[in-house]
């Protein structure tokens, strides 16, 4: 364009300029119908996929069966962006054809993580009543929702991870700029972006702002408008409320392993054999963020400085605590290993005696 300035007139070279504009415009348009394109295919394969499975599920005459206790069990992992939620879910996936359970992923317009209230009571329905998806595994970036203000009785069970809230927004920086070795050629909302993550906290950039911590908070609070209020006193205090009346186990990122094993313990229907997958698999790590380059100090002390980090950082610190707490019942470490332990209860002085 430098060229075409000093050797075209300048009439010709507004007109040049207008036609760029123009040819920009007529691609960004394109790319988005590309990308509508892409979401109709998706939903239209996803129904074809539910059709199948509904059909063979009519055909093997099982549609209309009751389901046995252990079957009627749904878990919903209402991940966090940028938790290790891919290598967590991939062995979810990994292990269903095996532990017979099905897996679906909740895929909102745009990642939005608030449902309207007409879909929430879609959600709520398909979940509780779809008897060919149970026992079922829901994963997806959706906001903690009370099933039990739409009357339903067996409530299904959350789990989640929660991470150290900087380390969060600087993986998620860079993902957004280079992504990660999952899916390396796709194209990111912010590639061509060079910054550092230290030079956007130095110039007081927006995707680095503390207002991005704000995030670990309202997935945990929910659905109600003040857990998105970011810097919510009460948002904080319900989502820890959640976290503990709420949630099955929630672990940390930093002990995803400890949290696996767990999980196993708790509810080998679903996770049987998911610590040695994890251990031994070539998916435990899948998904690693590109170029990631960790924050100068200066950077991370200019963010503790917030209220908001300070909340995201109290939340997180609520949740180790409790996952510590529950893992130090649960194991005991002996050379380095640790290993569940056994029943610690029986019954007894069971009256009136048998004859």
């Amino acid at each position: 364009m430098g060229l075409l300035r000093i050797m075209m007139p300048p009439k010709f070279q507004l007109l040049a300029v207008l036609a760029f504009g123009v040819a920009m415009l007529f691609l960004e348009n394109q790319v988005q119908k590309l990308e509508e394109s892409r979401g109709k295919l998706e939903r239209a394969i996803a129904r074809h996929e539910v059709r199948e499975i509904e059909q063979r599920h009519t055909m093997d005459g099982t549609k209309d069966v009751v389901l046995d206790e252990s079957d009627d069990v749904v878990i919903i992992y209402n991940r966090v962006p940028k938790t290790a939620s891919t290598s967590f879910t991939n062995i979810a996936y990994d292990l269903c054809g095996k532990n017979k359970y099905h897996v679906l992923h909740i895929n909102t317009t745009k990642n939005n993580p608030v449902m309207s209230l007409q879909d929430q009571v879609r959600f709520v329905k398909n979940v509780t009543s779809w008897k060919e998806m149970k026992p079922g595994f829901y994963h997806g970036h959706v906001a903690f929702l009370d099933f039990a203000k739409f009357g339903v009785k067996k409530k299904p069970i959350y789990i989640n991870v929660i991470r150290d809230p900087i380390e969060r927004l600087v993986s998620y920086y860079y993902f957004l700029r280079f992504g990660d070795d999952y899916r390396p050629g796709l194209r990111r909302r912010k590639q061509g972006d060079k910054k550092t993550f230290d030079e956007c906290v130095s110039s007081a950039g927006s995707d680095c702002a503390a207002e991005k911590l704000w995030l670990q908070i309202p997935f945990f609070c929910g659905h109600n408008s003040e857990c998105w209020n970011v810097g919510s006193r009460w948002a904080l205090e319900q989502a820890k409320y959640n976290l503990i009346n709420e949630y099955l186990l929630v672990g940390v990122t930093e002990e995803l392993e400890d949290f696996i094993m767990m999980l196993e313990a708790a509810l080998p229907r679903f996770f049987r054999g998911a610590a040695e997958l994890y251990r031994t698999g070539k998916k435990s790590h899948l998904r690693k963020t590109s170029e990631k380059k960790p924050p100068t100090k200066e950077s991370i002390a200019k963010l503790q400085q917030s209220d908001i980090w300070k909340m995201e950082n109290e939340l997180y610190e609520f949740a180790l605590e409790q996952f510590q707490f529950i893992r130090a019942h649960a194991v005991r470490e002996k050379d380095g290993e640790l290993y569940l332990l056994a029943q610690n209860f029986f019954y007894e002085k069971i009256y009136p005696k048998m004859n």
